[in-house]
């Protein structure tokens, strides 16, 4: 069952200090389009500031044009920004914490880029190191057979496949996993349902809103390691440790 809908909060008018603040990141838009994180200092309160509202603002250059991510429907804590995040990890190493619903691009000096996750139940089952041997933009995604028996209204009409779009459930991109050279079948991708990041959900690996999953994309190459946290602790699984095979749900990508 897919989690309920949060009811929407207003937003709070910004403040002048946030107007300074965003001076900087203006100016770095003038030399590259993507949009860095916003320093987790720079969180005040449960109010959704400027930035967050230009960070997850519509993309109207995208193949599919973006619409804004309505902010109202999500825990402020699962936003993007840079955070402390001591780790052996090597910088450029995606770390996902299934229990606590965040992905970590590690960094230099004890930091990280955070980013909120929304994990479905073939997401909680896996753990091991994998590394990103594909990415895709808008990717195509198809139901399985026990998908479409379960639920034919829905899944039944994409029996053929379903053309990347807004609708799509991989959003607007998909980073796809491999161990020892084989497709392990579990993506860190986009989502239709922005209201579902930081949750459970019935179905799927790791989901980032897709303002977020376009910002990992343009950061990670291709052979990216990425590391699954066992669950309850901050180690990191072994070398050795494999994914166990997803079940039948998710559809093939």
């Amino acid at each position: 069952m897919s989690p309920v809908r949060p009811s929407a909060s207003p937003l709070a008018r910004p403040t002048r200090r946030v107007f300074a603040a965003l001076s900087p990141l203006f100016l770095a838009a003038c030399v590259s389009q993507r949009q860095q994180p916003i320093e987790a200092a720079a969180y005040q309160g449960p109010h959704i500031s400027a930035e967050y509202l230009a960070m997850y603002g519509e993309r109207p250059d995208e193949q599919h044009p973006l619409p804004a991510t309505d902010l109202s429907e999500v825990e402020p804590q699962f936003l993007r920004r840079i955070v402390s995040y001591p780790t052996r990890e090597q910088p450029g190493t995606i770390v996902v914490d299934t229990d606590n619903r965040y992905l970590y691009l590690v960094m230099e000096g004890g930091r990280a880029v955070r980013y909120g996750i929304g994990v479905g139940k073939q997401g909680m089952s896996w753990r091991g190191r994998a590394t990103v041997a594909r990415k895709a933009q808008w990717p195509r995604w198809t139901p399985t057979p026990a998908m479409i028996a379960r639920e034919p209204e829905r899944n039944a009409p994409w029996a053929g496949g379903m053309a990347g779009g807004l609708e799509n459930p991989l959003g607007a991109r998909a980073l796809y996993l491999y161990q020892g050279g084989r497709d392990t079948l579990y993506r860190i991708h986009g989502t239709s349902e922005p209201w579902s990041i930081g949750k459970s959900v019935s179905s799927g690996c790791i989901r980032l809103f897709n303002q977020d999953i376009i910002d990992l994309y343009n950061r990670v190459p291709t052979g990216t390691t990425v590391v699954v946290l066992n669950r309850g602790t901050l180690q990191a699984p072994s070398e050795v440790d494999e994914m166990p095979p997803p079940d039948d749900d998710f559809g093939s990508i």
